[in-house]
């Protein structure tokens, strides 16, 4: 998993996972600046609302 696949899969479903969440923190310290803005987009968009914290359910 990528931190880039993982914006794109959130901006999509509106919905990022507790182990999604636990990736970005286990990795954070191996992220580059353009990582780490990534990181810091998907937790402004928790803030905001734009994205769910929850689980996909398939379809």
């Amino acid at each position: 998993m990528t931190i880039g696949s993982l914006f794109l899969k959130t901006n999509l479903t509106g919905i990022i996972t507790f182990s999604e969440l636990n990736w970005i923190t286990n990795h954070q310290l191996n992220f580059t600046r353009l990582e780490e803005s990534i990181a810091l987009k998907i937790g402004r968009m928790i803030d905001s609302g734009s994205i769910n914290i929850g689980c996909r359910l398939k379809a």
